[in-house]
């Protein structure tokens, strides 16, 4: 057994962190938890953190919560100096920019969308009004913009900063649900971005081992 594990929440941002583990082959164990009714993680999750989250990591007697927190963690015990731009470096402050801009910026609006979008299905006539105000004032626009400065930013360049880091494992999560699931404009250089990253073989193992990113 392991002294490293994953614990994989079907179809969640849990993906990202099997993508970096598979793309650092290291040794690890990963336990695999199907989403309970409504979509939730299972109450089984609370037993190895109190949020009852994905993704989580157990290392030894350590338990690490939150994606980029456990990205820092693997790369900085088990990275070996691989997957992050040396320190004090243009491109390594980009990789600290984009790591963070992934779920500080992008995932808010992409979560209010998603919530939006089940309140115009639950409550046909007044969710409808109250989703459209949302995302008329809020939601699309923020979305649009956000992933706007995402394409202009990979213009030329085939990773976020430098060579592939724990930044792109960032952003694949909202770069899938964005260019699946949002209405947006021609963004050629994020869809050719998230295309580089699906075709990585660690990305294809990681998606044999935990299985789709997204529902449907």
């Amino acid at each position: 057994m392991a002294d490293l594990v994953l614990h994989h929440l079907e179809q969640s941002r849990s993906q990202r962190i099997l993508w970096l583990l598979e793309e650092l082959g290291v040794d690890y164990e990963m336990k695999r938890y199907p989403r309970d009714r409504g979509a939730r993680a299972p109450q089984t999750l609370r037993d190895v953190h109190p949020l009852g989250k994905s993704p989580v990591i157990t290392h030894g007697d350590r338990v690490i919560a939150e994606s980029g927190a456990i990205v820092e963690y693997l790369l900085d015990e088990v990275g070996e100096g691989r997957l992050r731009p040396a320190a004090g470096t243009e491109d390594h402050r980009r990789y600290r920019f984009f790591l963070h801009f992934a779920e500080a910026s992008l995932m808010p609006a992409l979560l209010v969308k998603l919530i939006t979008g089940r309140v115009r299905s639950s409550v046909p006539i007044l969710g409808k009004i109250i989703a459209g105000k949302v995302d008329a004032s809020y939601t699309d626009a923020e979305i649009v913009n956000n992933f706007s400065f995402v394409d202009r930013e990979l213009k030329g360049r085939e990773w976020l900063a430098g060579e592939l880091s724990g930044a792109d494992m960032m952003m694949s999560y909202p770069a899938t649900v964005a260019l699946r699931r949002a209405e947006l404009p021609p963004l050629p250089d994020l869809t050719a971005y998230l295309a580089r990253i699906e075709a990585r073989p660690a990305y294809q193992r990681a998606l044999e081992l935990g299985g789709p990113v997204l529902f449907g």
